[in-house]
């Protein structure tokens, strides 16, 4: 059952299957790649990217993990959890990622979080290429039965438009 349980995690659908938790600026957007990012991304066939603007947007999936079909078993065993991103700036414009993982239980409370400071990339110091993100979750003890995956950000000069940060090829993976 080693598959990703995020349901498109590329654009590949536009924006079907994802909440929209910070919609600002000129709100999200799916792009063909290469687009005004400038590089393809080399994953696993990915053609398309979701594109943020000038205020924060965020998306999120929350994951049933007795709907995707693991049994309470399973996950009480503490399979291993595997989340990775994808992210890039544009050469014009820099911008800010966010990102937050969390392991629920069946009351959507929190039993571990991954939550990193978020990254700023500036096009004077930063090349534009896409960067990767990942994290494992172990020994976060019994009970999970949800997973929240929360990302995006927003560009630092407030331009009209979609010159913030690029997100694709998201995936959440739970090992049994």
């Amino acid at each position: 059952m080693a598959r990703n349980l995020l349901k498109n995690p590329s654009g590949e659908e536009q924006l079907e299957f994802w909440e929209l938790t910070e919609n600002g600026g000129s709100q999200w957007k799916v792009e063909d790649m290469p687009g005004d990012c400038g590089y393809d991304l080399c994953y696993d066939g990915v053609t398309k990217y979701f594109a943020t603007s000038f205020e924060l947007c965020l998306k999120r999936q929350v994951i049933d993990l007795l709907e995707e079909g693991f049994s309470l078993e399973q996950l009480d065993a503490q399979p291993p959890v595997t989340v990775e991103d994808w992210y890039s700036g544009r050469s014009d414009c820099g911008c800010t990622y966010r990102m937050t993982v969390c392991l629920l239980d069946e009351n959507h409370e929190v039993i571990q979080e991954f939550k990193p400071d978020p990254v700023t990339l500036d096009p004077d110091c930063d090349n534009c290429f896409w960067k990767q993100i990942s994290h494992t979750f172990s020994n976060y003890g019994p009970g999970m039965r949800y997973i929240s995956f929360e990302h995006g950000g927003q560009d630092t000069k407030f331009w009209d438009g979609w010159f913030g940060v690029r997100v694709t090829g998201s995936s959440v993976i739970v090992e049994v």
